[in-house]
């Protein structure tokens, strides 16, 4: 096992995998920028190094200085977390060249599932259903209204590379075509420095369900049921629940099955998640991430499986400590994303903490880094905390949310607590059967 882990993030997901490792007994290394020197990930840390300016660029992305961090603090591995360099397969490659043990996939895999078009082919020779659209990258105008016209509109343009909802324009009608694909290879060449754009079907009202999946090296492969994290806004999740409320048994066990045999056919190691458009009863693989999900603790709430220990423990060439069987799902658990956010523009809201209370009581876990006086830096995502409600069934679940959220207190600076207060009020969330628009339907009225 490892005695010591530089971990290459910061904020939230910094400290859970400081956690994860301190349960374990590995010593832990935080880096962080000139602004987040206060920050709890490194007051909490066994060591820290700074690494850069506030900008990502010159300190979480700046590899140069992670890697001389991780040497000059004797770290047997790092930790990429969430985000920043954790899909970034030559930062993989190069934490291998030096030796230390990067803890996640493949450079291989991380290329090969980072590449949407080449998942895509991935995913069909492995027998997986993918959402009708083009073999690959579409390279003029005249090919695209070729495939729009034989698949039928709307349909969507997506980058690549990268994600997030970047890159990424629906389109109504042929007279929209042009200007879509031209403002969707820009924001792609300006976010992911790769313009290639591809085309899929679009599906007006489907849900967005994904499956967790780990794998060891020695060919031991399980999956911990599925997420739905349909509720979006910009393509970008906020709340997140397991089980979906609309997945039966037999369909999770199917699905379930389905993405172990495919990750254990493709050789991956490490956690992974497979994500599906669900629509009128059938699952369209859309991408697979290739690293830890943000939204990891509901499911760690419903299996008692902890995934980050797993996937350290996997990376220092441990088996899988449980099989498919051991698995046991109980409960029901929802996250709630709490981002520093005005509620109704979303627009960004840092600055100072000047009071914070988090709710307490059974079943409530509170993933985050913000404390009274601290101050929320301007330079990074807006994600402040995690809300993590666990219940036996998902009546009492919503109900535990909505007495948490009422209790927690972040004061200074805007969240987007109320936003969340009326998501779980709305008649399609009560019911379970909210889709991918019921959001942005929700912010638009």
């Amino acid at each position: 096992m490892f005695k010591k882990i530089l971990i290459a993030n910061r904020g939230e997901i910094a400290l859970r995998v400081m956690r994860a490792c301190r349960d374990i007994g590995i010593h832990t290394v935080a880096v962080h920028s000139t602004v987040d020197a206060d920050s709890m990930h490194v007051r909490l840390a066994d060591e820290s190094v700074c690494i850069g300016g506030p900008l990502s660029k010159d300190s979480y992305l700046n590899v140069p200085s992670i890697i001389t961090a991780a040497t000059i603090t004797n770290s047997d591995a790092i930790h990429p977390g969430v985000g920043f360099l954790s899909e970034n397969a030559e930062f993989a490659e190069i934490v291998r060249d030096h030796n230390l043990v990067f803890i996640g996939p493949s450079p291989q895999h991380i290329t090969d599932m980072g590449d949407k078009v080449k998942a895509k082919k991935i995913a069909t020779k492995l027998g997986i259903s993918v959402v009708p659209g083009s073999d690959g990258g579409v390279s003029s105008l005249s090919e695209a209204q070729s495939i729009a016209r034989n698949i039928g509109y709307p349909i969507l343009i997506k980058a690549t590379s990268g994600g997030g909802g970047r890159g990424m324009k629906i389109v109504q009608n042929e007279s929209e075509l042009a200007e879509a694909i031209q403002m969707a290879k820009s924001e792609a060449e300006a976010s992911f420095g790769n313009s290639e754009v591809y085309i899929e079907k679009y599906l007006s009202h489907p849900k967005h369900i994904e499956i967790q999946v780990i794998a060891d090296n020695f060919g031991n492969v399980i999956h911990l049921g599925e997420r739905d994290c349909s509720l979006q806004r910009r393509h970008q999740k906020i709340f997140e629940e397991s089980p979906s409320p609309v997945i039966t048994p037999d369909q999770r066990a199917e699905l379930g099955k389905l993405a172990a045999n495919s990750i254990k056919q493709l050789g991956y190691r490490g956690v992974g998640t497979i994500e599906f458009l669900y629509s009128d009863g059938h699952f369209y693989f859309i991408e697979m991430n290739t690293r830890l999900q943000v939204e990891h603790p509901i499911t760690e709430q419903i299996t008692g499986i902890d995934i980050v220990q797993e996937q350290i423990k996997i990376a220092a060439d441990d088996k899988l400590s449980f099989s498919q069987q051991d698995v046991k799902f109980s409960g029901h658990a929802i996250e709630c994303r709490i981002n520093a956010e005005d509620p109704d523009t979303f627009s960004p809201s840092p600055g100072l903490v000047s009071s914070y209370h988090t709710p307490g009581g059974p079943g409530v876990r509170i993933d985050s880094h913000l404390y009274s006086g601290y101050k929320i830096p301007s330079y990074y995502d807006s994600l402040a905390a995690k809300l993590i409600i666990y219940e036996v069934n998902r009546k009492r679940c919503l109900a535990r949310l909505k007495r948490a959220l009422s209790e927690y207190v972040i004061s200074g600076v805007k969240t987007i607590i109320p936003l969340h207060l009326r998501i779980i009020d709305n008649p399609e969330v009560i019911s379970g059967q909210y889709d991918i628009t019921t959001l942005e339907r929700m912010t638009t009225a």
